[in-house]
């Protein structure tokens, strides 16, 4: 055996054990006569303890390595002088009396911490080292437990799991098909699967009324923040059932993944929110509810007025950032270019604050009287302090759209979009058919 303990299972309880323990050098330092080594492996942290005055050769062994060296040692848990209560081990150290060097390893590129300072590139060039940082590790951690609790809670419903194929037909969806050069028949192909659609269909016809599978899906689109050549989707099919069932098994699967893998329960009913509204009032069909900053539409009173960007719109819409009325000149220009990027694609930007007194100025204030500007300070509720944005366009999805990425960069200026905060919403009534300019 390599070891008898991991990195991060030794305890106080543990004091006086000899163990043996492998695992990489996370780092080292020399303090006197003494050298402490930080050993890591997938578990976590424990400290290794050399004494110059017990064994000068091997401290000397010890001050030799590097970042990343994969060691083995064998040694006995000591109670630690200097407590650490950010690591579970942090009462315990090792005293080691055996060292052996597995593999040395050449200075590594970035920092094998939580806040490395690799930037993407590097790290997806050396993504081996990448998944040993507690970041990237937890979340394939997180993913194996979710299929794991997902396979049960569906298995407890009567769900069966079938494998489909991944050569199939093509089955023109919503992207282009990946393309596979069939060797045994020249000139024909096989497509990868954007989903199992047709062949969960197939199980439905067959008599397999409740099927799921953590199935993997390829479309050959363009990259976006939400999608990638090749991802993984839970997809499931059911038969004899309506809507209200679909809803009420998967709301169910949520909480139940909720309450085992984060520990938050909830109790509430899910909103529910028409795609017509999620559209108009978010932009976006998965519209993140933990803050506000619903759109408001301006046709009515920001058309007609001579200001012919809103006059020859076919929308105008805004949102309300409550207490952003101090955003200096620099940052709403940077607003600005965030929504004039190719990405967004919007072709500028109006902003006005509501002052201490209530009146309103903006960066079209030429155009508008403080009349108009209060008409439209009304439409948002807008109190002194706050910051009115609106974007207008030829194209009221396209539009929306746009509106809906600046709501979600102030949503997250202002540190409104928490990470542990949880708003969970069905976005129903979707239409059959979208009308597409390309097509």
């Amino acid at each position: 055996m390599f070891r008898t303990h991991t990195c991060g299972e030794l305890r106080i309880s543990d004091a006086n054990k000899q163990v043996t323990l492998s695992g990489w050098v996370q780092r080292s330092r020399k303090m006197g006569g003494m050298t402490f080594i930080d050993l890591r492996d997938r578990y976590g942290i424990t400290q290794l303890v050399f004494n110059e005055e017990i064994n000068a050769e091997l401290c000397e062994r010890a001050n030799k390595l590097g970042r990343e060296f994969v060691i083995q040692i064998t040694g006995t848990v000591n109670e630690r002088f200097s407590k650490n209560a950010n690591i579970p081990t942090g009462d315990i150290e090792i005293i080691v009396s055996e060292l052996n060097v597995l593999n040395t390893a050449m200075t590594p590129p970035f920092t094998i911490e939580d806040n490395t300072d690799g930037g993407d590139d590097i790290r997806m060039k050396y993504r081996y080292l990448d998944l040993r940082r507690n970041a990237v590790r937890s979340n394939l951690e997180l993913r194996h437990k979710m299929t794991i609790e997902v396979r049960k809670y569906l298995d407890s419903l009567g769900f069966i799991e079938v494998e489909t194929p991944v050569l199939i037909g093509s089955t023109p969806e919503g992207a282009r098909d990946f393309i596979v050069p069939s060797r045994m028949n020249p000139g024909q192909f096989y497509a990868l699967p954007q989903s199992p659609q047709t062949l969960k269909q197939l199980l439905m016809v067959s008599g397999f009324d409740r099927y799921f599978q953590i199935a993997k899906c390829f479309r050959d689109e363009d990259l976006r923040a939400d999608r990638q050549p090749e991802f993984t989707q839970i997809d499931c099919e059911m038969s004899f059932v309506e809507q209200e069932d679909i809803i009420t098994t998967f709301e169910g699967m949520a909480k139940h993944l909720f309450k085992t893998l984060r520990g938050v329960e909830l109790t509430e009913p899910f909103q529910r929110m028409a795609w017509a509204d999620a559209m108009k009032y978010y932009g976006s069909d998965k519209p993140d509810l933990r803050f506000g900053m619903k759109f408001v539409e301006l046709m009515d009173i920001m058309k007609g007025h001579g200001f012919s960007v809103f006059d020859n719109a076919a929308y105008i819409g805004g949102i309300c950032a409550e207490g952003a009325a101090t955003y200096t000149r620099k940052q709403l220009d940077a607003l600005t270019e965030f929504v004039k990027k190719p990405q967004i694609g919007a072709k500028g930007m109006v902003y006005a604050r509501v002052e201490a007194d209530g009146t309103v100025k903006s960066s079209v204030d030429k155009f508008y009287t403080q009349e108009v500007l209060q008409q439209m300070k009304e439409a948002f509720g807008a109190k002194p302090g706050d910051l009115i944005l609106i974007l207008s366009g030829d194209d009221v999805m396209k539009t929306r759209k746009q509106l809906c990425e600046l709501r979600l960069e102030m949503g997250a200026q202002l540190g409104l979009r928490d990470k542990n905060k949880f708003v969970c919403l069905w976005v129903i009534d979707f239409p059959m058919f979208e009308w597409s300019e390309e097509e």
